[in-house]
């Protein structure tokens, strides 16, 4: 599992711009199965996305495929943990350490 942490580095004019194609970009890894969970910091300065996966390259690839990452208007900061433990509701998506 992975928590990226998007950071803004253009004025918020800027985000807004792209907000439209991100909320889509969004949208189809949700339906894809990929993000689970996703929203603002606040301060609005940038955002945080929960996403699956086991392999680290295609998150990367996936982050830089985001309309925000191509309008170069924030960075992401991606962070891999293994969820040993959830609320009952995310029992499907917990895991082992492995041995």
């Amino acid at each position: 599992m992975f928590v990226l942490e998007l950071t803004y580095i253009a004025p918020i004019e800027r985000i807004d711009a792209a907000l439209e194609e991100h909320v889509a970009w969004l949208d189809a890894h949700y339906a894809s199965g990929v993000f689970i969970a996703s929203g603002r910091k606040v301060p609005r300065d940038g955002g945080i996305i929960i996403a699956l996966g086991e392999d680290r390259a295609k998150v990367e690839e996936i982050t830089r495929s985001d309309p925000f990452s191509v309008a170069g208007v924030c960075e992401y900061t991606i962070t891999e943990f293994v969820a040993t433990k959830t609320a009952p509701p995310l029992e499907q998506y917990r895991q082992e350490l492995p041995s």
